[in-house]
């Protein structure tokens, strides 16, 4: 009978074996199959690895870029029906391997800053954010690579461990470009490009342009603010027109204006109103009245035009800027780069939207329509509609 059945096995052997097998156990093949699969992990985790690490730095990025075609600066996580511009930049710092694809999904991890934001359609020249970053070799380069050529990183520096690029920018300079025949006498051609502006013009202009500077309560240049909220006053530093140039025939300005912060359409309103003075629509008195109580209808320019030139960080620098360890931010040395990055992409987007659309020229045909003798409140009583900004500037800021 022994010889028509198999020898018994040791029970401790067949335990084991329905144990090995239980695991997956398969002798040699398996152990080769898992050396090969850890290595292929090593492998592709390498690069990861190494990054990790690399010690994380704060950092700001100098940004210049084209707002046209975006729905702004800031990014809204989760939406991908509007376009922002923190959304190619974000997308270029993962693939650059700059910061974890997690950081990308939840920016506080890398504690992200703007210094700015720009709404819709806005451009700016100047932009500095800050963030953590691994400081990987040529990184400039690398972002830049898997940026669009109408949005560029033209400048990196290190700063303190705790700086937050709003709250430590002390002012912010915005410019408005705008075709000069905007100043024309509300008789003359509003539409007349060969207008060109005389030094008297420039020189009105400029004396109604310094009425903005020092404090004052511009709850009138903004929905957002009653008169009677202490942040409705505004502290402007300096507004002016620059020399007018000639593109493609037609003449151009720009109107500068350094102020600490700003609300929401604040410089619109503002050039919107000097623009109404001095084509006589509106007589200089209205700016006195702005900064009373009453609520005074003040048009606002077009969207266009509206550019963020740089930031400022003066007490930044005086306590940090030359302590041996940190840089000063004043980005004197891109300055060849942030010059040309205008004449390449900002300028000619404004030129070329304003000669398609004629956005200046539609927004003046509706400044008969205001009442600047009257409040907003009395010229709704009497059935005259304050005109809304124009369709495709509708959105475009100005905040802090």
């Amino acid at each position: 009978m022994a010889g028509n059945g198999e020898a018994p096995m040791p029970v401790g052997t067949k335990q084991e074996q329905n144990k090995k097998a239980r695991s997956g156990w398969q002798g040699p093949t398996r152990i080769w199959e898992e050396t090969e699969q850890q290595a292929k992990k090593l492998k592709s985790s390498e690069d990861g690895e190494q990054q990790r690490k690399l010690p994380k730095r704060k950092i700001v990025l100098l940004m210049a870029y084209s707002g046209k075609g975006y729905h702004g600066m800031q990014r809204n996580v989760g939406s991908s029906k509007f376009k922002t511009i923190e959304d190619d930049l974000v997308s270029a710092l993962v693939r650059s391997g700059c910061i974890p694809e997690n950081h990308g999904e939840d920016m506080r991890k890398m504690s992200f800053q703007r210094c700015a934001r720009t709404d819709k359609g806005v451009s700016a020249a100047g932009q500095v954010v800050s963030l953590k970053v691994w400081l990987i070799d040529d990184i400039l380069e690398k972002i830049n690579s898997h940026l669009p050529s109408h949005i560029r990183i033209l400048g990196l520096k290190r700063v303190t461990g705790g700086f937050n690029s709003k709250n430590k920018c002390d002012a912010r300079t915005y410019f408005y470009m705008l075709p000069t025949f905007a100043f024309a006498h509300k008789d003359h051609d509003s539409q007349d490009e060969t207008y060109r502006l005389s030094a008297e013009t420039l020189g009105h202009v400029n004396r109604l342009l310094a009425c903005y500077k020092g404090t004052h309560n511009f709850h009138n240049f903004t929905s957002q603010k009653g008169p009677h909220e202490p942040s409705a006053r505004r502290y402007i530093l300096d507004m002016f027109c620059e020399e007018p140039f000639v593109r493609e025939g037609m003449e151009f300005a720009v109107i500068k204006v350094k102020g600490q912060s700003f609300m929401t359409h604040q410089i619109r309103k503002m050039v919107g109103l000097v623009v109404a003075i001095v084509k006589g629509y509106a007589p200089e008195s209205v700016l006195e009245r702005c900064w009373g109580e009453a609520k005074v209808d003040v048009p606002k320019a077009p969207g266009l035009g509206l550019v963020l030139e740089r930031v400022h960080f003066e007490k930044y620098n005086q306590r940090f800027g030359h302590d041996g360890l940190h840089e000063p931010l004043d980005w004197a040395r891109e300055e060849a780069e942030v010059t040309a990055f205008k004449e390449q992409h900002i300028y000619p987007t404004i030129i070329s939207t304003e000669r398609q659309e004629r956005s200046m020229a539609q927004w003046l045909s509706t400044l008969p329509m205001h009442n600047f003798s009257a409040t907003a409140h009395a010229a709704a009583g009497l059935g005259i509609k304050a005109p809304s900004s124009l369709e495709g500037s509708d959105g475009v800021g100005d905040s802090d």
